[in-house]
């Protein structure tokens, strides 16, 4: 019963000192309240900054009601998150010993918070004490939001940056020890970093959120398109699955080693061979996986090579490393068959 009487007290003075505000400030207390920056009084010191003014830009912002705002501590409605640096910062401005604006994070109504820089400053008396304090808030959600978003950006292009070169490197120090001649070295590390390039700005072109297996294919088969007789010899049958960066890039590789093999010793060296590349995706055990064959039909006659080529080591160790899947390749003698096998975690691209 005495709590409530104490409560019923602290309430009634309060409501007579927001009365009191409103009387001595008059035509100030109407210009905040139709500002749209959140404002609010508070009482001196720190112990006690209990609320004696809100205007409507802060109840919009913070979600409470009016009456649940006047007579409350600032500090402990907005909480500040419960991070006691940030309280201590909150508390350190009251006190004028903030060295800047705090930016901490608050409390809205229901629940969820928000980022908000505090601008706390003294209303003195005639004597110079601080007898009020007067706050504003500038949000800062979008800003941090922004910020983290921006941090996110340069975390993926550094991890991309980083996997690319790896890539370089590993094209790089293949043609080296396949090749003695230093102008051999030099043309298939240039054509490989070109494919690599041509993948990368089909990647692009999509904000780096995938690229459709069709149009990979067609990007990365465009050069042999145009010197072997156009897509009346390169045939693709399949659904555009649309494959994670990753994915893409390492696929990009494969075609342009499968397609410059065939232009040199397959199905494109001669003027009447054609190659089909198809898919489908597979419901396994261990889950959906993407099935992709490369067919080559009316070349010159095939035979097993002797020893690993260069393209053929980066298509299987390639694929098998990036993608964690399996690649098998068939020397027929009627032309090559590349089966690639690997987990599909695309989706169904559109168009």
């Amino acid at each position: 019963m005495l709590d409530a009487i104490e409560g019923r007290g602290r309430q009634t003075a309060d409501e007579a000192d927001v009365e009191q505000f409103r009387k001595a400030l008059g035509p100030f207390v109407v210009a905040a309240e139709k500002t749209r920056m959140p404002m609010i009084f508070t009482h001196a010191g720190i112990a006690d900054s209990r609320i004696i003014f809100a205007n409507h830009a802060f109840l919009d912002l913070t979600g409470f009601a009016r009456d649940k705002v006047l007579g409350a501590n600032f500090i402990s409605l907005m909480n500040a998150e419960g991070e006691p640096a940030a309280i201590e910062e909150i508390e350190s401005a009251f006190a004028g010993r903030a060295e800047h604006e705090p930016e901490v994070s608050c409390r809205r109504s229901d629940g969820t918070s928000f980022w908000a820089s505090l601008f706390i400053s003294p209303m003195c008396d005639e004597t110079g004490a601080a007898v009020q304090h007067f706050i504003s808030l500038v949000d800062q959600t979008w800003q941090r939001e922004k910020q983290a978003h921006s941090e996110m950006l340069i975390n993926e292009l550094t991890h991309r940056v980083k996997n690319t070169l790896s890539t370089i490197q590993s094209i790089v120090r293949q043609a080296i020890r396949a090749n003695d001649d230093p102008k051999a070295v030099a043309e298939a590390i240039e054509s490989r970093i070109f494919a690599l390039s041509r993948s990368h700005d089909l990647l692009t072109r999509h904000d780096w959120d995938g690229a459709g297996l069709h149009d990979l294919i067609d990007a990365a088969m465009e050069p042999f398109e145009a010197e072997h007789g156009g897509a009346k010899r390169i045939q693709i049958e399949g659904v555009n699955v649309r494959l994670a960066p990753k994915a893409a890039l390492a696929l990009g590789i494969a075609f342009h080693e499968l397609a410059t093999n065939a232009v040199k010793y397959g199905a494109l060296s001669n003027d009447r061979g054609t190659v089909r590349i198809a898919w489908k995706t597979e419901i396994t055990p261990s889950g959906e996986r993407l099935v992709l064959t490369w067919r080559e039909n009316d070349g010159p006659v095939v035979a097993a090579p002797t020893r690993v080529g260069f393209g053929s080591q980066m298509v299987e160790r390639g694929l098998t490393h990036e993608l964690r899947g399996a690649v098998h390749i068939d020397y027929r003698s009627e032309g090559l068959v590349c089966r690639i096998d690997f987990p599909f975690e695309g989706s169904i691209a559109n168009g």
